[in-house]
């Protein structure tokens, strides 16, 4: 019978206004996630960009990093001494700072990375950073971040259309010295929660800007193996060869470190993982009422169905068949719904907000979850269905 007659779709959608809000409730719990988990791999996606963009093999930072927003340097002594390591074809030092940039049109002041390099040794792996070296060794010439957020107005605009555009940048902690400096380029990298955009200059106009800035101090050292050279026998030996006040990490260890600041020791990382418990919670309780409901409305059937002989296990199939029914309806319009809402919020904030298939998955498997479990602690209910109290 039950596999002729589609009891468990009949059941959900007799009462319809109870049914659509079932699955609204079910949507609002998937889009609740996914945003929860997109906005999360945002926050590490945009983080380690910078990371990302690096080219070489190894890095050297301070014992005392914790994250590029902690600026945490060290001598750049160290980068020297590892060419003494057999295996390190060549080093390159990066010079990061916080700075304000202002907004022309507005006045408005608002915070960026600045890089400092070495054109003629660049850290960076990003072509159209690499194809634009030459104009950096001229002074106070800058390459900007044309995804930077649009606090800071027109810029990326202007230098595409060939226009002479300057701009002034504050030092962070001294908001009445400036330095003008000449966009002769971009590039793309994006901001991230920390910072609305990123700007890169060579070392003699870092050093101009940033005045309480040395040469002698890094941020960060790249550090690029020779050809046929084993990574891991090269860390050894860097480890072994440099003092403590540096450690020497692999690019996977370089994003790790970053991603474990921000996930552990920030708040944000904290409250991201309690929205999607909450998200879970809120549709573990949506779909236990409704399942709860349906079957107490519909108490006297199964009683019935039970007296004819069907066994618990058969009527208990019927109330899993409506949870996964619920679960692939809600899961379908909240995918459609939080991939919208993706591609809103990154052209908002040009942030890497994307779908992924793993965050997909994940929110497929956490919908099935939901309504499974609120099934199961439903179904105490059914199991209580007395056909003796029906035909009394």
């Amino acid at each position: 019978m039950f596999q002729d007659l589609p009891i468990a779709w009949l059941q959900l959608v007799r009462q319809k206004i109870r049914f659509l809000v079932t699955i609204a409730g079910m949507t609002f719990a998937v889009v609740l996630i996914f945003m929860q988990l997109g906005f999360q791999d945002a926050l590490y996606d945009s983080a380690t960009q910078f990371h990302r963009s690096l080219r070489g093999d190894l890095y050297l930072v301070s014992t005392q990093y914790k994250s590029l927003t902690s600026q945490q340097n060290f001598s750049r002594l160290r980068l020297y001494q590892a060419l003494g390591v057999a295996g390190v074809a060549s080093i390159s030092p990066v010079y990061l700072q916080f700075a304000m940039l202002k907004n022309q049109l507005s006045g408005q002041k608002y915070a960026l990375n600045v890089f400092g390099i070495l054109p003629e040794n660049s850290p960076f792996r990003l072509p159209e950073v690499n194809g634009q070296l030459a104009q950096l060794k001229y002074p106070d010439v800058a390459l900007f971040d044309r995804d930077s957020r649009s606090e800071f107005g027109p810029i990326a605009r202007q230098v595409a259309e060939g226009k002479d555009v300057r701009i002034e940048l504050t030092r962070y902690n001294e908001l009445t010295t400036s330095n003008r400096v000449q966009v002769v380029g971009l590039f793309s990298l994006g901001p991230s929660f920390g910072v609305d955009g990123n700007l890169i200059i060579d070392l003699s106009t870092f050093l101009d800007t940033f005045r309480e800035r040395q040469a002698t101090n890094i941020d960060v050292g790249v550090v690029t193996l020779t050809p046929g050279a084993d990574p891991a026998t090269v860390l050894a030996g860097l480890r072994s060869h440099l003092p403590v006040d540096v450690q020497v990490l692999t690019r996977d260890e370089f994003i790790a470190l970053e991603k474990g600041y921000w996930a552990n020791r920030t708040p944000i990382g904290f409250i991201f993982g309690l929205m999607v418990v909450v998200g879970f919670t809120v549709g573990v309780v949506v779909v236990y009422q409704i399942l709860y409901s349906n079957i107490s409305d519909h108490l006297d059937e199964f009683a019935t169905l039970k007296a004819m002989g069907y066994t618990d296990v058969s009527l208990l199939t019927v109330v899993y068949q409506q949870a996964v029914i619920i679960a692939v309806l809600g899961y379908g319009l909240g995918f459609v719904l939080s991939a919208v809402l993706y591609r809103v919020s990154e052209v908002s904030t040009h942030l890497p907000i994307a779908m992924k298939a793993n965050q997909a998955a994940i929110v497929f498997g956490a919908a099935l979850a939901i309504c499974l479990l609120s099934s199961t602690i439903a179904t105490n209910r059914l199991r209580s269905a007395d056909p003796a109290e029906i035909f009394a």
